[in-house]
């Protein structure tokens, strides 16, 4: 017979540790901006923070500590210009990219 485990004895998931290059920064992103949701978009920005240090994150953004916490907490709905500021102090920029290329770009 095969050993249960229980759910609440799994250690939590924490995205910060998988985060240590730009390219998976960036893949990670990607993936978060297709789901279309501002809250996810702040955690995942928050991961991202905490993966490079949220004090240092937060003095390159020109916001404090507590702050950066506050806006980019799982359910949070940060400002684009919030969202923005983080970013550049990540060394990350948001790129926009056609839904439905047209036959010029393809």
């Amino acid at each position: 017979m095969s050993k249960r485990i229980k759910v609440a004895d799994l250690p939590e998931f924490d995205a910060a540790h998988y985060l240590d290059s730009e390219t998976s920064i960036a893949a990670y992103l990607t993936d978060i901006l297709e789901a279309n949701d501002a809250s996810l978009l702040a955690s995942a920005l928050g991961d991202i923070a905490r993966a490079r240090g949220m004090t240092e994150i937060a003095k390159r953004a020109g916001i404090t500590r507590e702050a950066l916490y506050k806006a980019l907490r799982p359910d949070s709905a940060p400002r684009f210009d919030t969202v923005s500021r983080v970013c550049a102090a990540l060394g990350v920029r948001l790129v926009v990219q056609p839904v439905h290329p047209t036959p010029e770009t393809v």
